[in-house]
């Protein structure tokens, strides 16, 4: 009434639950029934505004300004609000199209505000660090919502620069594996180049085969599932990823175990994707870890699915045998050194396989199990790319007892007559297109395959 009838002698105003009416004359009639009509409205009369009008204008006008400034504050505000997020979303994709080119636009969702880490890491506090290596550190961190991550923060003068940041951002954007680490997202500001990865709790395989501080030794089904979820996340990599692609750094510190002991690959820095048909590739540039790299990879820069497998059959070896081949290939000359294949190969020619396994390996009933993969970690090692199994005949191997396995030859860092340097790489192109191409024992008369 006070804001439509103010200093008037009349008025009505009618609501769905109220409906209000004054006058300066009696507008209704007593004397008739309820639903008599009331009488017509007199000429309007001259309008007297008391003295108390101007007050209540005044406060009426307040009122209005009021409300008036706050929803232009508001409306300002939102404005303000998404203009700094259209110039901050602008200033995101042009980093992201310097950085990754044309797929940058794909990757807006993973960016992390460095902020944001800073408060999940406690500033990259000492005490939520829990991993350190030639490429920087590995924290763990909180979220607001309570999820934990891994932060991998690359130091300044890490061996893992700029190019194999990019390049483990584009490829595990677009993988999805169980026995794959999932990355959650990344920041790159100013010089800082940080990975967040899920949390994985129970650290890398080599710190439970290698450690000097292992929490527990790992019993036979642990390792015989590890290597089979190895097997699963590398045959995924080759042929049943979106992208065909070739990992070149696997090695026990880059498998990180989750609390269920399932293994999960990590560091995609080195990956390469090559086509859907082709077979292999070549580089100028060796990188990866000595003891894991195949001869063919050393020795001509040439990697292929093969290259993977050489890598894997180490690890089962090493996982069966509790050694790490890195620190016997550094106590030896040549860079061809692997004493683990070559102890593994004369304990398998001689048919003394107790002398393989890891004295923590006590488990009776899995003596089969045992045998069949020093079986599969042998054929992956061998020499010749071409009879290497592929990751597909590896798992069939591992979970079909029916399948009669190939007899192995020597491994590769076994035999004498190695390549002599000067000779063409086109010899070794031609083993590896070649896969029915088997090389020569030139070691050993007779070869025992072990019941």
């Amino acid at each position: 009434m006070t804001l439509c009838c103010l200093g008037q002698r009349g008025g009505k105003v009618m609501s769905p639950s109220c409906n209000l009416r004054f006058e300066s004359y009696r507008f209704y009639d007593d004397s008739k029934s309820a639903v008599s009509m009331p009488p017509a409205y007199p000429p309007t009369p001259e309008v007297h505004i008391s003295g108390n009008t101007g007050k209540d204008q005044d406060h009426s006008r307040t009122i209005i300004t009021a409300v008036s400034l706050t929803v232009v504050s508001i409306m300002l505000f939102c404005f303000g609000f998404y203009y700094w997020k259209r110039k901050k979303s602008n200033s995101y994709k042009a980093i992201l199209k310097k950085n990754f080119g044309a797929e940058g636009a794909t990757l807006e969702s993973l960016q992390f505000n460095l902020a944001t880490i800073e408060a999940a890491t406690d500033k990259f506090s000492l005490e939520n660090r829990i991993g350190k290596g030639g490429f920087g550190e590995v924290y763990m961190g909180i979220l607001p919502d309570g999820s934990k991550i891994a932060v991998k923060r690359l130091s300044e003068k890490s061996s893992q620069g700029l190019l194999e940041f990019k390049n483990e951002v584009l490829l595990i954007a677009k993988l999805q594996h169980r026995n794959l680490v999932a990355l959650l997202g990344f920041c790159l500001k100013d010089q800082e180049k940080i990975l967040v990865y899920e949390y994985v709790p129970n650290k890398s395989l080599d710190y439970f085969l290698f450690g000097s501080q292992k929490s527990r030794v790992l019993n036979w089904p642990e390792r015989h599932k590890i290597i089979g979820g190895i097997a699963r996340g590398v045959l995924y990599l080759h042929e049943c990823s979106r992208v065909k692609i070739i990992h070149r750094d696997l090695k026990p510190s880059n498998i990180l175990l989750d609390d269920e002991m399932n293994p999960k690959i990590s560091d995609f820095g080195m990956a390469r994707i090559v086509g859907i048909n082709e077979t292999r590739g070549n580089t100028n540039r060796i990188v990866g870890t000595l003891g894991y790299m195949s001869p063919e990879y050393i020795k001509f820069g040439l990697f292929s699915e093969k290259s993977d497998i050489y890598s894997f059959g180490v690890i089962v070896l090493e996982i069966i045998s509790g050694k790490n081949i890195s620190s016997q290939c550094e106590s030896h000359e040549s860079q061809y050194a692997g004493g683990l294949l070559s102890d593994a190969w004369k304990h398998w020619r001689d048919d003394n396989l107790i002398a393989i396994l890891d004295s923590n390996l006590t488990e009776a009933g899995s003596h089969s199990e045992i045998i069949k993969c020093i079986h599969i970690g042998l054929l992956c090692v061998q020499g010749n790319p071409g009879v290497r199994p592929s990751m597909n005949k590896v798992v069939q191997y591992l979970s079909n007892d029916s399948i009669q396995l190939p007899i192995p030859q020597e491994p590769a860092f076994f035999i004498h007559s190695q390549m002599e340097p000067a000779e063409s790489s086109r010899s070794m192109e031609a083993q590896l297109a070649n896969h029915n191409q088997y090389s020569i024992n030139e070691m050993s008369e007779n070869i025992i395959s072990p019941r």
